[in-house]
């Protein structure tokens, strides 16, 4: 009864509208990768140092302790697809920013898709805006390319 009264009688702090910030009070929009990945990586999508895996597509593979595990932040380009492949094992992959569509499902900011040795798959990242993901997988990828098979080794994915 004693909290319920001191919250009824607290003096509530000035609202501010979202539109407008109060004068002095600079605008921030929350970050995308969320803590405490974005303190391990050193920063937010800014920051960050991107490599190239070509047609458009960024990669920053994460260090683990685990080495049968690998994790990677992935940028795909808005409107393109990830070369077609199954899995060796187990893949997760969380959505940061934008979205992608898996045939009939779409996944968005937030969405987790779970993949295995039965899925044979090629996801595209959405029109409007890259996709940035997190991908942690338990075994190598089974690209359907030759290509990309012999590029594998060097990507490291």
């Amino acid at each position: 009864d004693r909290l319920k009264e001191r919250l009824r009688t607290a003096e509530s702090p000035p609202s501010v509208s979202p539109k407008q910030p109060a004068r002095g009070v600079k605008a921030v929009s929350p970050p995308t990768i969320p803590e405490p990945l974005r303190s391990y990586l050193g920063g937010d999508l800014a920051e960050l140092k991107w490599k190239s895996l070509g047609r458009g597509a960024y990669h920053i593979p994460i260090k683990l302790a685990d080495r049968s595990t690998t994790a990677r932040l992935l940028r795909i380009p808005a409107g393109k697809p990830v070369p077609e492949h199954s899995h060796g094992g187990r893949e997760l992959t969380l959505v940061l920013s934008g979205s992608f569509n898996d045939g009939e499902l779409l996944f968005a900011r937030g969405d987790i898709e779970e993949a295995d040795t039965s899925v044979e798959h090629q996801p595209l990242a959405t029109p409007g805006q890259d996709c940035i993901c997190l991908a942690v997988t338990d075994a190598p990828l089974r690209f359907r390319s030759w290509f990309m098979r012999l590029l594998q080794p060097v990507l490291r994915i």
